[in-house]
This record gives C-alpha cells, sequence and structure tokens, in this order.
C-alpha cells in the first residue's frame, strides 16, 4: 500500500513540475510580447528622461522655445548621449527625484546604451531582470519550506501572476525590487542557518541593493528583524546580533543616499495621495488591489461601471482563498515558515493600511504592496501543493483543489492575453492618458503635420513617443503666441492653454475646430 502512495506521489509530483514547467514558458512569453504597444507614460517618460541625463528644466528650456523641432530632438531627452555622462543620471535623480534610488537607471542606462534607443529596448531591462525572480522564487521555497516542488508551484502562480507581468513590462524598478526582496530573504533564511559570517556578509548584501532598488525596501528588512526577534524568543542571540550587523553593514553602504534624500528633500509630486477615502472606499480599493495578484482586467481604481461590479464575486473569492491559505500555512508549519510568511506579507502592507485607513490617506497601490503579494502568492503555492499531493486527502478534494488551481491559472493566463493586446492598462493612468493615442492617430493621418503646444512637457513626450517622425512641433511657454510655419497640409493645436487658443484665433485671423478633447486644427486663412 505505501508503494502504492508513493508511485502516485511520485506520478503527481511529475506532472506538477511538467506543467509548471509550461506555465514558465508562457509566462516568459507575456513578459516580452509587445513590449512597445502600451502607451509610454509620464513615469516611464521620466525614466527615459533620467537615463538621458538631463533635468527637466534643463529639457523645458531647450525644447519650449517656439523653433520647430523633429522626434530625433525630443528624443534627445529620452536616450543616452554624448553629452551627458552616468554621473548627470544621478545629479538628475539627486536634485528631482531624491526619493528614487538610483541603481536601476543606472544600469538601464547601460543597458540601453548597449541594445539601441527604442521603447522596447527600454522596457526589455525589466522583463529581463523580472525573469530572475524564478530562480530566486525557487532559492527562496527551498530554504523555507524545504520543498522543490512547492518551488516549482510557486513559480507557475508567479509567472504568470498580472501583476508581475504588468510590471516586468514597465520601465520602472518594480521588477528589481522584487528580485531584491526574494534574494535578501533566502540569504536571510539561508544565514540564520548556516550560522556563518560569510552567510550574513551575503545577505549585508544584498540588503544594500535592496535598499538601493526601491525606498520602501526599508519596511523590508524592518519585517526581517522582526522576524528575526521573534524566531529568537526576544533574547539577544547570536543570530539576532549577526541581523543587526547585517542591517547596520547594509545601511551604511547605503548612507549617501540619505545624505542626498536629507539635503534634497524630493517636493510633493504627486496629488493622488491626499485624496481622502473613506472606510469602505478604501477595504475595496485594497481588496481589488491584493486581488491583482491572480485577476486583472483592467478595471482602473477610479473606474466605475457594471465590469467592476461583476468582479466583486471574483475578488471575495480571491480574498477568501487568500485568508484560508494563510490559516492553513500557519495550522500546518513551523513557526519559522508561517511567521515568515506573514512579515514578508505585512512588512509594507501594514503601515500603508494605517495610513490609509486611520489618516484616510490613499498610499496603498499595487505596486507598493509587491512585497504583499508575494507572500500571499507563497502561501497559495503551499495550499494547493499540500492539498494537490497529500496522501491525506481524499480523491475528491484533489480534484476539486485540481479545478481551483486549474481557475487560478485560468485566470492569470486570461488577464495576461488581455494585458498583453491592450495599449491601455489601469496603470497607465487612463483617466489622464486615454485620449493620446486617439490624438496621435488623428496627427498621424495628416501628410505633413505641424503640432502646436505649451502643455506640461513630460505628457508632451509621452505623445511625441506616439506619433510618426513625419510630425512636427511648436512647444512655447505660457502666455506666449508662436510664429507659425507655413507650409505644413495641418497645423493642430494640442492641450493648449486658452490663451495660446485665443491668441492664434486673433493674430493670424483664424477658426479653431475641435478635433478631440484635447486636439484642435487651425484653420489658416488661404
Amino acid at each position: 500500500m505505501k508503494k502504492e502512495l508513493s508511485r502516485k506521489w511520485s506520478i503527481s509530483r511529475n506532472w506538477l513540475c511538467f506543467f509548471s514547467i509550461i506555465l514558465l514558458v508562457i509566462g516568459v512569453f507575456y513578459r516580452f510580447v509587445n513590449l512597445d504597444k502600451k502607451i509610454y507614460w509620464g513615469d516611464e517618460v521620466f525614466t527615459s528622461l533620467r537615463i538621458s541625463g538631463y533635468t527637466v528644466p534643463e529639457m523645458d528650456r531647450q525644447l519650449r522655445n517656439g523653433r520647430l523641432i523633429s522626434i530625433e530632438d525630443l528624443q534627445k531627452y529620452q536616450y543616452p548621449n554624448l553629452e551627458k555622462k552616468t554621473i548627470d543620471t544621478i545629479k538628475g535623480l539627486a536634485s528631482e527625484e531624491s526619493q528614487v534610488v538610483p541603481l536601476y537607471f543606472v544600469i538601464l542606462r547601460f543597458w540601453v546604451e548597449w541594445f539601441g534607443n527604442s521603447v522596447a529596448v527600454t522596457r526589455s531591462f525589466s522583463a529581463f531582470i523580472s525573469l530572475l525572480t524564478f530562480p530566486c522564487l525557487y532559492w527562496l521555497c527551498q530554504v523555507l519550506f524545504e520543498s522543490s516542488l512547492i518551488g516549482w508551484i510557486a513559480i507557475a502562480f508567479v509567472a504568470i501572476s498580472p501583476v508581475h507581468v504588468l510590471y516586468a513590462q514597465e520601465a520602472r524598478a518594480y521588477s528589481l525590487w522584487i528580485v531584491a526582496i526574494l534574494i535578501s530573504s533566502a540569504t536571510l533564511l539561508r544565514a540564520m542557518r548556516f550560522k556563518t559570517k560569510f552567510a550574513w556578509l551575503i545577505y549585508a548584501a544584498t540588503l544594500s541593493l535592496g535598499f538601493y532598488s526601491q525606498l520602501f525596501f526599508g519596511f523590508v528588512a524592518l519585517g526581517q528583524g522582526i522576524y528575526v526577534v521573534a524566531i529568537e524568543g526576544f533574547r539577544l542571540t547570536k543570530i539576532l546580533i549577526s541581523y543587526l550587523l547585517s542591517l547596520l553593514a547594509g545601511f551604511v553602504i547605503f548612507l549617501p543616499w540619505v545624505f542626498v534624500m536629507i539635503t534634497n528633500p524630493a517636493p510633493q509630486t504627486v496629488s493622488w495621495t491626499d485624496t481622502k477615502q473613506t472606510f469602505f472606499a478604501s477595504a475595496t480599493r485594497w481588496a481589488g488591489i491584493v486581488s491583482r495578484g491572480f485577476l486583472d482586467l483592467g478595471v482602473a481604481p477610479g473606474e466605475s461601471g457594471k465590469l467592476k461590479i461583476a468582479l466583486i464575486p471574483f475578488i471575495l473569492i480571491i480574498f477568501a482563498l487568500t485568508i484560508y491559505s494563510i490559516y492553513v500555512l500557519c495550522r500546518r508549519t513551523d513557526k519559522r515558515v508561517w511567521l515568515f510568511v506573514l512579515t514578508l506579507s505585512g512588512s509594507v502592507a501594514l503601515p500603508l493600511m494605517l495610513v490609509d485607513f486611520v489618516l484616510e490617506k490613499r498610499y496603498g497601490t499595487t505596486r507598493y504592496i509587491l512585497p504583499s503579494i508575494l507572500g500571499i502568492q507563497l502561501a497559495v503555492a503551499y495550499l494547493f501543493t499540500t492539498k494537490i499531493t497529500s496522501i491525506y486527502t481524499s480523491v475528491w478534494q484533489k480534484k476539486l483543489w485540481s479545478f481551483l488551481a486549474f481557475m487560478v491559472i485560468i485566470s492569470g493566463v486570461l488577464s495576461c492575453t488581455l494585458m498583453s493586446q491592450s495599449r491601455m492598462w489601469w496603470n497607465k493612468v487612463p483617466e489622464i492618458n486615454q485620449q493620446y493615442p486617439q490624438v496621435a492617430d488623428i496627427i498621424v493621418k495628416a501628410n505633413k503635420p505641424l503640432l502646436i503646444s505649451d502643455a506640461n512637457i513630460i505628457q508632451l513626450q509621452v505623445l511625441g513617443h506616439l506619433v510618426e517622425p513625419k510630425v512636427r512641433f511648436q512647444f512655447v511657454a505660457k502666455g506666449q503666441i508662436p510664429k507659425i510655419t507655413y507650409g505644413f497640409t495641418d497645423v493642430f493645436l494640442f492641450d493648449s492653454s486658452d490663451f495660446l487658443k485665443a491668441g492664434v484665433e486673433k493674430v493670424y485671423n483664424s477658426k479653431l475646430e475641435q478635433i478631440d478633447k484635447l486636439l484642435w486644427k487651425i484653420r489658416l486663412p488661404t
């Protein structure tokens, strides 16, 4: 009887590993397919500006002069060039965005210099870094659960997880942050097990990697500290001392950027964090955020409609699955296992939830709680692995849990498929950028178009990534009227101020025809 059960286990394990490899291949495909299809939105424009070495005032001053400029002139401030060096990338971050740490941007600059100037190349760096998630995740599962099978199941879920694929295709540092979280977690557990100086030195190095990948990694390091303190029984043991020394070493390496943040405090650059939210609105938002680890149909947080209502049952199912996974994990594993998953899940989420629910702010967003999503996915991977393969699970229960696992996989694959075919997704802030692809389509239909604007220079760069090289531009400052060059078949005003629209009509005795919400066509006298 034992041999028969062992054989069933072996077959089940082999098939699960094989199926996980298939999902891994699918996940890799989704990370690289249509890299340049989605709109290159404001945050990514800032990324490209940083690797170019220029600052916003420099770009604004040199482009907003009323002269005719081309796509090539715009791209000067979106890709590395001979005029600026790597140190200028760091200086730009230090002077304008000191809350954004520099490691990702420095490496990305070299990546683009090596492989060429394009949106696809710029985004491919994040996609490539995201591939490191899989070996790091497998390693973490090995040292945490001591199970290669749980590692393979976790890889399968993360491979087709919508949120992981989404941020693997964005020119921001989130993929690097995920890798830093996983590798620091694995090295911490390994150091606690082997207790060697070299193991703690490696852990210290991964802490510095994390600090330089995302500022919120500090919460992850704090969560790891809480884990060590709890495991050591709140006693000052050699392991706790080693952790504190490693943390100190990692933080000392990060001190130069701490000095930068103190001496160059970042200005308030976003307003959405101050948006007041009721308790119910915050709860709804957080439920939607967590569910994106398994299902994402592109519904924006602020969007209303029937689709959002239709998603409620699925979000509730995912929420129930999450709670049950954590319950099973806590019931069936040692303290060193379940406590690690809980501290990882709550490291960033709990502080942000406190701000959102107590102060009625809106800091909770998907990109900030990636550590929590990772923790939840570890718990879910453990749940499905044990339920499907345990010799103590009845046949009908195995079929039920296999069906549930299949539905989770289908929801992930469906989400990734929809995402790969879309030009716009919720993370691109559609309430601001929804019109840009439509505006670009109208402009490029003209034979020889000229675009005039006094709009925000970052948003003009967003549009610049969408139009063809035949388009020419004239950018002016607020309160100025450009000298329009004749010889163009179509002249447009884009997202212009009332002063510019009225001034063009008056100075050139022209009429404005509104083509789109953000676009007007100038009818010049013949």
